[in-house]
């Protein structure tokens, strides 16, 4: 029932504006007019109701999904921005400038008054650019930081702007009543921002943690420890994930999303498994013990905990096997005595990690390792992870009553999904948490 209260509160937020406007409403005017006022209306409370979708709120994405709520704040930034280019265009042939004799509120005219018709040109190019922007984030190259901090100052300014031009410009907007409806939306959303830059920071800063330990899995994998310096640590299910800030201040840009490795039961220490990506990662091995680190979480609901499946497969791509070897290790820590079937793909052999301990907690014969690269001699699988891979490993049975747990590429996880479905098992046994953080 979650998500459904979470759907509707949604469509209550960006829906109530243009509610109010219909209840006040004003001299009659052509269609093409009135569509062109719902969809402004529309656009700006959608650009605002975005700010909440940032994913940073547990509330939502934690009840959800952190890859469906930054789905939806990604395809509704989209509609919102298709709405605000329309939006003027729409206004074709209404009488522009001062007063008319028939016109005396101007209710039927549009203004040429630069001071309130400028605001809304310069957010709507900005909105266009911001939503391009995101949309070729990976092609542009630039830092993650910077990415971050572009991002929020620039919906920042398209929401002072447009409240601006909705108040000065709108013929609804300008209404007491809706002035201070927008208010307090907008007001609602710059707080959201203040809360994920400012607030929770400083939240952090009296919860500080200390590197313990930094230790290479592999060529290209590390694995970081850290420690809670003076509180309690951090709760969370296994599976879930974190906001790591190693080496900065609490409120500083460089923070980056990471899985969790390690289990709950296990203490307060917190591990995770880090593969050299980025500017972040690429450092890991230079990271000294006793390093202060802040944590921001946790975050996500990829976890099993609470199902009854009589197994657990767990299918992981690389270094996808972070927040699974985290459940693995938490079943393992309470006893669980249910059965669990791995299958872990890489490129290489040198890419996998953790094997002595995964063959020793699972068995050999319940984990399944795949090589699209293997070396010569190997005994594992060959390839990818696919359907008849799959049909090797579980049976008809399992394939029906298990839980399905996957993290990896998004090719990897699509090829597994389908072939789930294929064979029938339950939508609600097939478990995975993917996004693009934009």
């Amino acid at each position: 029932m979650k998500p459904l209260v979470l759907i509707a509160a949604y469509f209550a937020a960006v829906t109530l504006p243009l509610v109010l406007s219909v209840w006040l409403g004003g001299p009659p005017r052509q269609f093409h007019q009135e569509l062109a006022s719902v969809l402004g209306i529309l656009a700006f409370s959608m650009i605002l109701v975005e700010f909440i979708l940032s994913g940073r709120f547990k509330a939502i994405s934690n009840g959800v999904g952190m890859d469906v709520t930054m789905r939806f704040h990604q395809v509704m930034a989209r509609i919102a921005l298709v709405l605000a280019l329309v939006h003027p265009f729409l206004y074709q042939g209404t009488p522009a400038g001062g007063q008319r004799p028939w016109d005396p509120t101007r209710q039927l005219t549009i203004t040429t008054d630069f001071f309130a018709l400028a605001p809304g040109i310069v957010a709507w190019l900005l909105l266009t650019g911001l939503v391009v922007m995101a949309i070729g984030r990976a092609q542009l190259g630039y830092r993650y930081e910077t990415w971050r901090l572009l991002h929020g100052l620039g919906a920042l300014l398209i929401a002072v702007l447009l409240l601006h031009h909705t108040v000065y410009a709108g013929r609804y907007g300008s209404q007491p009543v809706m002035t201070w409806v927008w208010l307090v939306m907008t007001g609602v959303a710059v707080g959201s921002l203040l809360m994920v830059y400012l607030v929770v920071p400083w939240r952090q800063k009296a919860h500080p943690w200390r590197v313990t330990e930094v230790v290479r899995l592999t060529p290209k994998q590390w694995q970081v420890t850290v420690s809670p310096d003076g509180h309690d640590g951090l709760e969370y299910q296994a599976g879930q994930f974190v906001w790591l800030n190693v080496g900065h201040s609490p409120f500083s840009m460089k923070e980056n999303p990471f899985s969790i490795a390690s289990a709950p039961a296990a203490g307060p220490e917190v591990s995770f498994m880090i593969k050299e990506l980025g500017d972040f990662t690429q450092t890991i091995g230079e990271i000294e013990p006793g390093t202060v680190g802040y944590l921001d979480g946790p975050y996500g609901n990829l976890t099993v905990d609470g199902r009854e499946e009589p197994g657990i497969a767990l299918i992981a791509g690389g270094v996808g096997l972070s927040p699974l070897l985290s459940m693995l290790r938490q079943l393992r820590l309470t006893g669980d005595s249910r059965r669990i079937k791995l299958i872990y793909g890489n490129r290489i052999v040198d890419q996998i990690a953790y094997r002595e301990e995964l063959d020793e907690t699972l068995g050999a014969e319940n984990v399944v390792y795949v090589l699209s690269e293997p070396p010569a001699g190997w005994q594992g699988e060959i390839g990818v992870i696919d359907g008849p891979l799959m049909d090797r490993v579980f049976s008809g049975e399992e394939f029906r009553d298990w839980a399905f747990v996957m993290c990896g590429p998004n090719v990897m996880m699509d090829v597994v999904e389908k072939h789930l479905i294929k064979r029938s098992t339950p939508a609600r046994r097939i478990l995975s948490e993917r996004f693009n953080y934009d």
